[in-house]
């Protein structure tokens, strides 16, 4: 079996995979599930969350804690209140499934086999896949088949991504409809993107905050004057500057995706080469985002002070060699959604805790399909 057949195992002919009509009807569905009022009306599931986890928190104050699966447990939590209308112990199942097929599907970027072979033998990996695919699809039409039952009554499938994916699987207009495996893969997509991503987010900006403690104070002194010890609202979190750049900052170091690939639509010049049309280029996030050429020579220090003026203002007017989410039309439609949770859970905890980094932690991120800490990230909770 080819990386790409993980890969599709893992996240389908979704938005992330598909092309052309059928990736623009299921943008819209997105643009839709995320729009602006929508965000603003998940605030309160994304509180409600992260009061959760701080819950569990008052038992280690003034302890070392792992911060990395903390945060593992919270995105899945939001993701599945916000978008599924479950919680994650309803999806637990199938978040443990997807990242079990996440690490099979890393491991096998770079392997190459022979296809006659992949016919006759199967490795320990294919067979693991084909199970943990059919275990999440299982375990996704149980919930499809929950809230069509649950609306059928009032014809309103709700709101929130599993809503709109059954409600467009059931409408009328053939033209319009779409598959249920189409959203069973849509579902994958979120499930596994709506955490993965947030959850590298969330463990690095605190690893960060925890080794300059100078920021952690100024991003404290932020939240506190917008929010009090209230819980953040949706009018005073755009206006949180400092951790938009500390935020920005972090997503430049440890970028959740250090790369991409594009298809070249028509012959086209860069720099001194030639590309052919219909061949995909990958895109090296990581290397662009510690360029000193773009960056400077302290482009490896942590500065949050760059992006004190924007993004433009910060790459010279050039934002296309900042890709933390991808740029022009495929860019991740929900950005705004993991900013907005990554405002919410920091700004919590720094109204309630300073911390620092444990001696223990070790320093070793690795790629498995995000960039992630290979043993978790230690910081000690200091109570205020």
């Amino acid at each position: 079996m080819e990386f790409e057949d993980y890969l599709k195992k893992l996240l389908g002919s979704s938005l992330v995979t598909s092309e052309g009509e059928k990736w623009s009807k299921l943008r819209k569905l997105a643009n839709h599930a995320f729009h602006a009022e929508s965000l603003k009306n998940m605030v309160p599931a994304m509180i409600s969350s992260v009061e959760m986890m701080l819950e569990r928190w008052k038992q280690h104050e003034g302890e070392e804690i792992e911060v990395f699966e903390e945060f593992r447990i919270l995105t899945s939590e939001v993701i599945s209140r916000t978008a599924f209308g479950s919680s994650y112990l309803e999806g637990k199942d199938i978040f443990e499934m997807l990242t079990k097929l996440g690490m099979i599907t890393s491991r096998n970027v770079f392997k190459i086999k022979l296809p006659i072979l992949s016919q006759i033998w199967k490795s320990t990996d294919d067979i693991d896949s084909e199970k943990l695919e059919k275990g999440i699809r299982d375990s996704i039409l149980e919930i499809i088949k929950k809230r069509e039952n649950a609306m059928t009554e009032v014809d309103n499938y709700g709101s929130d991504i599993l809503g709109l994916l059954v409600k467009a699987s059931n409408d009328p207009d053939k033209n319009k409809r779409i598959t249920v495996e189409t959203v069973v893969d849509e579902c994958k997509a979120f499930y596994f993107g709506g955490h993965e991503t947030t959850t590298t987010l969330l463990a690095w900006s605190v690893l960060l905050l925890a080794i300059h403690t100078d920021w952690q104070e100024e991003a404290r002194k932020e939240v506190l004057e917008l929010f009090g010890q209230q819980p953040p609202n949706a009018e005073g979190i755009p206006r949180m500057k400092k951790m938009n750049m500390i935020i920005n900052e972090s997503l430049r170091l440890y970028p959740p995706i250090i790369t991409m690939t594009r298809k070249v639509q028509r012959k086209v010049k860069l720099g001194q080469f030639i590309l052919p049309a219909n061949i995909n280029v990958t895109i090296l996030t990581l290397a662009l985002h510690l360029d000193p050429q773009i960056w400077g020579d302290d482009v490896y220090l942590f500065k949050p002070e760059r992006f004190s003026e924007g993004v433009a203002k910060a790459t010279n007017n050039n934002p296309a060699v900042y890709l933390p989410f991808g740029f022009g039309q495929r860019s991740c439609v929900g950005m705004n959604f993991a900013i907005n949770e990554t405002k919410i859970a920091l700004s919590m905890i720094l109204q309630r805790y300073a911390f620092t980094l444990s001696p223990t932690y070790s320093h070793s991120p690795v790629h498995v399909v995000t960039v992630r800490p290979k043993y978790g990230i230690q910081v000690k909770l200091h109570a205020l």
